[in-house]
């Protein structure tokens, strides 16, 4: 996508799990905005991870996390994964 980031972290079988959306800052080290959308579980490790997702490419980014990990184990796995992504990306 031109305009945003969709990322769908999940294990096993496709499935939409905690929904988070966040905008990137407008100056550079600036947060943007970011808010759950749907879900209760990893209402954090969702969240940060949009907004990860949203300052590494610098667009909308909406991410949804639907795991079996324990919630800090999670973040520091799919961050992981969002940074190798960003080492590939243009």
């Amino acid at each position: 996508m031109d305009n945003a980031v969709l990322a769908l972290c999940y294990e096993g079988t496709m499935k939409i799990g905690t929904l988070a959306v966040s905008t990137p800052g407008l100056t550079e080290g600036v947060m943007g905005t970011s808010s759950v959308l749907l879900g209760g579980k990893y209402l954090i490790a969702a969240r940060a991870l949009a907004e990860r997702s949203a300052a590494i490419f610098k667009k909308m980014s909406l991410v949804s996390l639907n795991t079996t990990l324990s919630e800090g184990d999670a973040l520091r796995l799919y961050s992981g994964l969002l940074d190798k992504v960003k080492v590939r990306s243009p």
